[in-house]
């Protein structure tokens, strides 16, 4: 199996499966409790806190852990929300991951003003209107760091600028950029920030979410006092303590994996424009994450290419979804006007430190094949 789907998940480090199996084997204790043996678990919390925060740049105090990157993208943006109930407005861009987009459009239906800025056709976020948006009635910018389709990059010192000059609060969905772009919220205006064990060769069901000291904001859920009020429940030790050693890890590697990725990634891109004519890579005129590329193969359907790839042991992905039982671009391509010739088959491949050069060659092997096997539509 070939797997250039870790925009989706990645595959956990042998490192933190091995000190998860302990937590769930050997130190099992609640760490709430006041005994040795519960202080011993807590301070592997703790210990855990301290690795993501040090990936980001953030004080330990300012981590929260949450059970993804879903879960702390709804903590900030409801959070904030509820903390300023005299605000109702929400500005976030045409081309958000779900977790983002459907709440929104939640918060819609909720009553609240859900403005989305455009985007151009790299996909780049238009700072102009983003300035144009921001007024004394807008409780929240919410925007992603990094594209989940395409990997563009949000110039994310502009926005949080602008936001900073108008004073008010930005959250940051930074799910794809943690591990594939240096961050650090010491240095940027930011108030909130979400991310996720799963991305960084982490535990799924793991995340955090940075929460700039003196930020207002209130949690989602009542129980126990954990995480400062902001998250109550036993805490999933296994995965936090997963989730701190992936960041830690992550960070310590952080510019060889980049390196060599990058590598591999435009090998692949290379590769398959120069043996699959009738190709547009999406966003490849913007700053992108090292390890992901979208292509557009013309007048062929996602969905085909997508199991035509996965029976010969090729495993990648689309933006796309079924509805109404036609397969339709994404929102993300649609937003940034993709010729829907090249929407329709538009096909994501992200890679990780786990892929090689010889992968990259099977596949760039395999696709004018594989391609040639399939039946061009014509779309409108």
């Amino acid at each position: 199996m070939i797997y250039f789907d870790n925009n989706a998940t990645t595959r956990p480090l042998d490192e933190v499966v091995e000190a998860m199996l302990e937590l769930l084997r050997v130190d099992y204790a609640n760490p709430s409790s006041v005994h040795q043996f519960g202080q011993r678990v807590r301070h592997r919390v703790e210990c855990a806190r301290e690795q993501v925060a040090a990936l980001i740049g953030a004080s330990p105090k300012e981590i929260v852990f949450t059970g993804g990157g879903t879960e702390s993208i709804n903590l900030a943006v409801r959070g904030v929300l509820a903390a300023q109930p005299t605000k109702r407005r929400l500005v976030t861009s045409g081309v958000e991951h779900s977790a983002v987009k459907r709440l929104g459009e939640q918060l819609a239906r909720e009553g609240y003003v859900v403005e989305r800025v455009g985007v151009d056709q790299e996909g780049r976020l238009d700072l102009a209107e983003l300035e144009r948006r921001l007024d004394d009635e807008t409780a929240l910018v919410s925007v992603m760091w990094a594209n989940n389709e395409t990997g563009v990059l949000f110039d994310v010192e502009r926005i949080a600028a602008l936001t900073a000059d108008r004073g008010v609060p930005l959250h940051l969905d930074a799910v794809q950029a943690v591990g594939r772009v240096p961050v650090d919220v010491a240095s940027l205006p930011v108030q909130l920030l979400s991310l996720s064990g799963h991305k960084i060769h982490g535990p799924k069901g793991t995340g955090a979410l940075y929460v700039r000291r003196r930020t207002r904001l209130r949690p989602l859920l009542v129980g126990g006092r954990q995480e400062r009020d902001l998250r109550p429940g036993t805490e999933n030790v296994a995965g936090i303590v997963g989730l701190g050693l992936a960041a830690e890890i992550c960070g310590r590697r952080f510019e060889r994996v980049r390196d060599e990725v990058a590598a591999l990634r435009d090998r692949l891109e290379r590769g398959i424009r120069q043996y699959c004519p009738n190709t547009r890579v999406n966003g490849g005129g913007a700053p992108r994450t090292y390890n992901t590329t979208n292509i557009g193969f013309e007048n062929l359907q996602a969905e085909a290419i997508l199991l035509v790839l996965s029976e010969h042991g090729i495993c990648a992905s689309s933006g796309a979804a079924c509805s109404s039982g036609s397969l339709e671009p994404s929102h993300v391509l649609q937003a940034m006007n993709i010729e829907t010739r090249f929407a329709h088959g538009a096909i994501r491949f992200s890679l990780s430190q786990f892929n090689t050069a010889d992968q990259v060659d099977r596949v760039v092997e395999a696709l004018p094949r594989l391609l040639a096997s399939l039946t061009p539509v014509t779309t409108v």
